[in-house]
Formats: structure tokens, C-alpha cells, sequence
């Protein structure tokens, strides 16, 4: 089985850190979103993979990709936006012939992509779907099920939702859906749908299974569902000590690879830390992860995704819920408030006085 990871779109919901970066590179607990949906597919057994790219977001995905093992990458180009529809056509050469998983590289399910994939290869309907029960469906493709969790209408962010099941970011495929999309109209937003194609399948007769998501379910589409996901993955790890540690208190579980260095600090976990990283004279809180490279120094941070070479220093806050770009820097003054709460992209620069 083939999976294909649109990764073509410019991610607005989360600017401004995607002003110059592309959403799938984001960091989430120690590596970009989009190398988290890649290890979620070789769990699966999955290790041919497309990745639907646009002219915008090719070259920071290329280097991000460098060094995984063990998986057969092709890059995929999507010229124009036109919807989920059109980035799974634009792959129809390279799957060919084969069943093939669309993964939303920007989605992170508890149990991963496998319960979908063997359930599909187990069955083999015309399609299977991801469904979360949510409390607001009119923002997502909801589906209508039968008595035998087979999906009779599927409709694309309707004003009265058939049910408050919505599609996640997971369907399994055989290669009939092809036909079905090429040559299908665009919806009224000029967009062609992969709903309405899976839709089309329904129309003419073929099985299509909608299979709940057991655990937790997230989408990582803005800056607080970017914390949420870094806290749920940091939940995962296992204390892993390999830096220097001088003068310091570590509690819960951290992760300091040996490169790094803590000292005369109070880190209580989870928490992880990527290579050169110096912790000084600071205090790092729960579910906090912190790029490789990056300098906190008489600082306080907590509940935060620091990005690579970071800069957080001489604060007499403490830093809380924030999302820190690449060689941000954040610099402290005497008359502060108790805290702050920050969306920083790269580069930037932030005195606080």
C-alpha cells in the first residue's frame, strides 16, 4: 500500500510562523508535523510515500526529508491549489494501479494510521474513512452512517450536519477513486472535493466504511492546536539523559541529548531538548520542547515550542504558551507582568521592558 501527504498548501491559520516556512516543517515535540505523519505511516507498514508539494513549500520540505531510512520519498508537484480532490489526482500516476492511504500530513492520531490501513486491507471497501465524533461538524465533512458503519452521504461543511461525525485526516483508497475525480466539476468555492468524489462512489453503488477514531485525534491547523499537539506527543517520552547536568533539578521525565547542557537550573518534565541546546540559570515547565541550538538564559518557560537557535534570555517573566520561531529572540527588561503569552515566526526579534 502507497500513501500520499498533501503538503502543497500555504497554511494561513497559522501565520505569522508560516510567512516563511511552509506548515508541514513546523516543529511539534522535537521534529517537523510532517515527520511525525511519515514515522505514523511506517508504523503502519507503509514505506512508499508521496508528498504533494507546491513551488512554495517544495525546497523546505526537501530538507527536512534529508536523512529518514528506510522509506521511498517522491516529491509531487502541484502547480495550482485546487483542493484535497485535485492534490490526490495529481498523484494518480505515481500510485497507479495500487490501493493507496491519503494522510493529512498535519493531523496526529493517538493510535496512529494502522487501525485504518489493516481494517481496509482486511475489507477492502471502494473506501474507508476516518470519523471523530465533534462538537461543532458545520467546519468539517460529516458523514451519515448506516447500521453497519457503511457511509450512505458524505457532505461538505453543510449548514445542518446529517450527524456529528467528521472525516479526520485518514481515507484508504482503492484505485477507482481516480475515475470518479477525473473529470468531476469543482464545487461552489472553485474547489474540487474529496468528498464529493467519495460521494460519487456512494452514488454508484460501492461500499464506503466509516471506521471512528479510537483515542485522541488532532489537528494541527492553528497556534493552540500546535501546543496541544506538542503536549499530547511530550506525554509519550521516556527520560533520556545524556547531557551535562550541573547544579540542577530535573523532575518528571526529560530528555537531554548529549550535546546539551543544564545548568545551575530546574527543568520538570516532560520536557525535550534538542542537540546544543544550553539551559542556564532558568526554569523549564511541563510539555515544553526546545530546538536544537537554542539559549535559555535567566529565563522561564513553560507549556511552549521553542524553534532552532532560539535566544530567551534576562526575563523577569515567565514565558507561557508560546510558539518560537527559528533564531527568534526574546530579551527581558525589569517592569514586567507575571506573564506572557507569544506567537513569534522566525527571525524575529522581541525586547520586553
Amino acid at each position: 500500500m502507497k500513501a500520499i501527504i498533501p503538503a502543497a498548501g500555504l497554511g494561513t491559520r497559522l501565520r505569522p510562523l508560516t510567512f516563511t516556512r511552509p506548515k508541514p516543517v513546523l516543529p511539534v515535540a522535537g521534529a517537523p508535523i510532517i515527520v511525525h505523519a511519515l514515522h505514523t505511516l511506517q508504523a503502519a507498514g507503509i514505506t512508499e510515500v508521496g508528498i504533494v508539494v507546491s513551488d512554495a513549500t517544495r525546497e523546505e520540505i526537501r530538507h527536512v526529508l534529508d536523512g529518514l531510512p528506510n522509506m521511498q520519498i517522491t516529491l509531487i508537484n502541484q502547480h495550482e491549489q485546487l483542493g484535497l480532490g485535485h492534490a490526490v489526482l495529481t498523484a494518480r500516476e505515481w500510485v497507479g494501479n495500487e490501493d493507496f492511504c491519503v494522510y493529512l500530513g498535519d493531523n496526529l492520531f493517538e493510535h496512529g494510521a494502522k487501525p485504518f490501513t489493516d481494517a481496509f486491507t482486511a475489507n477492502r471497501p471502494a473506501a474507508l474513512i476516518a470519523l471523530v465524533e465533534v462538537a461543532d461538524p458545520t467546519a468539517f465533512g460529516v458523514a451519515e452512517l448506516d447500521g453497519d458503519n457503511q457511509i450512505k452521504r458524505l457532505v461538505e461543511k453543510p449548514k445542518v450536519p446529517p450527524s456529528n461525525l467528521a472525516v479526520a485526516g485518514l481515507y484508504c483508497f482503492t484505485p477507482e477513486i481516480f475515475e470518479v475525480l477525473d473529470g468531476m466539476p469543482p464545487s461552489a468555492r472553485g474547489e474540487y472535493e474529496i468528498t464529493d468524489a467519495i460521494q460519487g462512489l456512494i452514488e454508484r453503488g460501492r461500499r464506503v466504511v466509516g471506521q471512528r477514531v479510537e483515542g485522541w485525534w488532532k489537528d494541527t491547523g492553528r497556534p493552540a492546536d500546535l501546543l496541544d499537539a506538542n503536549r499530547l506527543l511530550l506525554e509519550r517520552i521516556e527520560s533520556d539523559l545524556q547531557g551535562e547536568v550541573t547544579d540542577s533539578r530535573l523532575t518528571g521525565r526529560v530528555v537531554i541529548p548529549a550535546s546539551s547542557r543544564v545548568v545551575r537550573s530546574k527543568i520538570v518534565g516532560p520536557v525535550l531538548l534538542g542537540e546544543n541546546v544550553l539551559i542556564e540559570d532558568a526554569y523549564i515547565g511541563p510539555f515544553t520542547s526546545i530546538g536544537s541550538g537554542t539559549v535559555v538564559r535567566m529565563a522561564e518557560v513553560e507549556h511552549s515550542v521553542i524553534d532552532t537557535q532560539a535566544q530567551i534570555e534576562n526575563l523577569n517573566t515567565r514565558l507561557q504558551d508560546c510558539l518560537i520561531g527559528v533564531k527568534a529572540q526574546v530579551r527581558g527588561g525589569r517592569t514586567l507582568p507575571r506573564t506572557h503569552k507569544l506567537t513569534i515566526s522566525d527571525a524575529s526579534l522581541v525586547e520586553l521592558a
